[in-house]
């Protein structure tokens, strides 16, 4: 559909993705799909996240386009300009009590006569951001949540009731007693293959009801289906049973991914230079990766939010040593819990040649290079996505929130992963790393994960099941009057 050429005229949409790093980057991907069917876009950050931005990207690289244009509000936190992830409980409690006002308030000067831009036609939140259906509603225009974990993670978020009442959850007791609950195995659910509560979202695994990380989410989710529609970064053969069955419960669902592949068929323009990453990239690490053989290396990273205690990165770091494979590893600033992450000059000593530490990277990027073979992840959805759509295999380590989940998915459903017991040990990762990289099994995961690379290259395609979804989303939703 082409749109007339006058700017107001034009539809306008307002992207408002959750302020951490694992969404906002996919929200900028889709903000671009958009921009390009000829939308004007206000995309929307959080004060502290923006200048973040500012930090690592340099302070001209948020100008954009006179159509792509960037806004911020507060998230409600106390002011610090620190160069840190925020605590995801902090936002969680923060966002649905502070950031509406604040929206209404941006609305109402992106609607102003005075502005040159065109009205507000629709709005897309992050679905943890689900207090922007309240203000689509107030102003008329249809809302479309956008989901940046797998369709499983929503559906079973929409199961929490249903598993409350067969008094599943919340867990009780301690001990032995919570061991058997968390075996428990669940087959009720529609589009869900057999799942132990012990593969649930970490959220789950609480024995207090009014947990405020599970109430946060379960809230969240059930607004979203409110909405005019719902958004899900995966494509339909990667979940079918799931989407299917999210389709009879809840709005219209999308299904949009990877983005990523979708953005690469885009024209090159101003946009592509504006980048989505809260740290500096380390350009030397693709330098490095391309002295080394084809599938040789195997990619470490715990994403943006995790982190562990120095012992924990200690046994990682004798366990990639052991393993005598060639590795990049990439340790934030602020990976170590309350201090600088050290590492053993031993181990920098036996691994100069084999091994690169960065801060951070691109990741895309990495795992597109020839010479990954294998990705030790945290298992934080736009990770595990990335990896699965270039054909690379898992050693998966899962933190918390969806993560649990997507190492179940991975692992058994989608056969492309090994999991990584959460108390780790050098003896474990240095066997999981040499049967990830050399072993039968990891030969396999290496020819599944080939398979679903090329399932994901059809559903971008430009008659596949992502790039049709993206198409309906725009003429059926975006466009329409709610």
């Amino acid at each position: 559909m082409e749109f007339p050429a006058s700017e107001n005229r034009k539809p306008h949409a307002v992207c408002i993705p959750f302020p951490a790093q694992g969404h906002i980057n996919p929200m900028l991907k889709l903000a671009m799909l958009l921009h390009h069917k000829g939308f004007h876009i206000t995309f929307v950050n959080t004060e502290f996240n923006h200048r973040r931005l500012l930090r690592s990207r340099g302070l001209n690289s948020l100008d954009g386009l006179p159509d792509f244009c960037f806004e911020t509000i507060p998230d409600g936190l106390p002011p610090s300009d620190e160069n840190v992830t925020q605590s995801a409980l902090s936002l969680f409690l923060s966002t649905p009590k502070n950031c509406l006002s604040p929206l209404r308030q941006l609305l109402v000067k992106l609607n102003s006569t005075s502005t040159s831009g065109p009205p507000v036609s629709c709005i897309i939140p992050d679905s943890i951001m689900s207090f922007a259906v309240i203000a689509a509603k107030e102003i008329g225009v249809p809302c479309a949540c956008f989901s940046t974990s797998p369709a499983a993670i929503f559906l079973l978020s929409l199961s929490y009731r249903q598993l409350e009442e067969k008094g599943l959850l919340p867990l009780k007791g301690d001990g032995s007693s919570l061991n058997d609950q968390m075996s428990t195995t669940i087959n009720w659910i529609p589009g869900i293959k057999h799942i132990q509560i012990k593969d649930f979202p970490g959220f789950f695994h609480t024995t207090d009801s009014n947990d405020p990380m599970l109430q946060f989410l379960v809230t969240e989710v059930e607004r979203c289906t409110t909405a005019s529609a719902i958004i899900s970064h995966s494509f339909n053969a990667l979940e079918s049973d799931v989407l299917s069955a999210l389709s009879s419960i809840c709005p219209p669902i999308h299904a949009i991914g990877p983005l990523q592949l979708l953005v690469d068929q885009l024209p090159e323009n101003n946009l592509k230079s504006i980048g989505s990453n809260l740290w500096k990239e380390d350009a030397e690490c693709l330098k490095w990766l391309d002295t080394k053989e084809t599938d040789s290396v195997i990619y470490v990273s715990y994403g943006s939010i995790t982190v562990m205690t120095p012992e924990k990165l200690v046994e990682f770091a004798w366990g990639l040593a052991s393993s005598n494979q060639n590795f990049l590893w990439i340790i934030r600033p602020d990976l170590v819990v309350g201090e600088a992450a050290v590492l053993p000059a031993e181990f920098l000593e036996e691994t100069k040649d084999r091994g690169l530490i960065a801060e951070w990277c691109s990741q895309e990027q990495v795992l597109n290079h020839r010479a990954v073979g294998g990705f030790l992840t945290h298992c934080g959805w736009n990770s595990m996505f990335e990896s699965l759509y270039s054909g690379v295999p898992m050693l998966c380590w899962p933190f918390f929130a969806d993560q649990t989940t997507n190492c179940k998915l991975a692992c058994n459903d989608w056969g492309v992963g090994i999991e990584l017991d959460k108390n780790v040990t050098r003896n474990a990762v240095e066997l999981h790393v040499r049967e990830l990289m050399q072993g039968e099994k990891g030969k396999a995961m290496r020819i599944k994960a080939t398979e679903w690379k090329k399932k994901a290259e059809e559903a971008v395609a430009s008659d596949g099941s992502s790039s049709s979804d993206l198409e309906k989303l725009v003429n059926k939703v975006l466009l329409s009057k709610p």
